[in-house]
C-alpha cells in the first residue's frame, strides 16, 4: 500500500474546486448519472442509473481505503453544481507513477474550459506534491473527444495497445491509446502552457 490519503485533500481555484469523492456523493452526480447516458459511452464501469453509481463510489472509495486511487468529486464554482468526477488511479508512489482518468462531466461542462482547470491542478499535485516522476492517461482509441481533450493539456501518445481489454456488454475488444506526462515536461513546458490557456478559457 503506497498510501491511505486519510488526509483531506482539496483542489480548487477559481473556477473550480475537487475534494475527495463521498458516499454521500450518490446524490450530488445522480442527475447526470441517469439523464445523460452518453457519459458512459467508453466506460467500462459505468455510473448510470442509482444501483451503478453506488457500486461506482463504492468502488473508488474501497480503493482509496486501499492507497491505489484518489477519487474526487468536481465542483463547478460559476454554476454553484457538482458536474462529475475524477481520479487518481494505479498509484505506485514506490516507481512515482500514477494514472489520471475515469474523469466524466455533465455535458453542459463538457467544452467550457473546466477539464484544463482540472487537470492543472491534478497535474500541479501529482508533480508537486506527491513527486512523481510520470503521470499516464489511457482511453479508448475511438474516443476521439478524449483524446484531443488529453492532447490539449500538453499529454504525448506512447503508443496504442491493440485488442487491449473487452468492451462492455460486447464481444469486441477495443485498442487502448496510451499518454503521458512527464515530470521534466510538467516543468519545462507544459505547466506554462497550460495555466496560459486557463486565463482564456476562464
Amino acid at each position: 500500500m503506497n498510501s491511505n490519503f486519510s488526509q483531506e485533500i482539496i483542489l480548487e481555484d477559481e473556477v473550480v474546486l475537487l475534494r475527495p469523492l463521498q458516499k454521500s456523493d450518490v446524490a450530488n452526480l445522480l442527475e447526470i448519472s441517469m439523464n445523460e447516458p452518453e457519459t458512459w459511452q467508453y466506460s467500462l464501469i459505468r455510473a448510470n442509473e442509482k444501483e451503478n453509481l453506488e457500486n461506482y463510489i463504492q468502488i473508488a472509495l474501497k480503493a482509496r481505503e486501499n492507497g491505489l486511487e484518489l477519487p474526487f468529486i468536481v465542483f463547478d464554482k460559476k454554476s454553484g453544481k457538482y458536474v462529475g468526477s475524477t481520479r487518481f488511479y494505479d498509484i505506485d508512489l514506490s516507481f512515482k507513477t500514477l494514472q489520471l482518468g475515469y474523469t466524466w462531466y455533465g455535458k453542459a461542462f463538457r467544452g467550457t474550459g473546466l477539464n484544463k482547470h482540472c487537470k492543472f491542478l491534478l497535474l500541479q499535485f501529482a508533480f508537486e506534491n506527491l513527486g512523481v516522476e510520470r503521470v499516464e492517461f489511457r482511453a479508448d482509441n475511438n474516443n476521439q473527444r478524449s483524446i484531443a481533450a488529453m492532447k490539449s493539456i500538453g499529454c504525448r501518445v506512447e503508443g496504442v495497445l491493440r485488442n487491449h481489454m473487452p468492451t462492455l456488454g460486447s464481444e469486441l475488444r477495443r485498442d487502448t491509446i496510451v499518454l503521458s506526462i512527464l515530470k521534466e515536461e510538467w516543468f519545462l513546458d507544459v505547466k506554462a502552457k497550460l495555466k496560459s490557456t486557463l486565463s482564456c478559457d476562464s
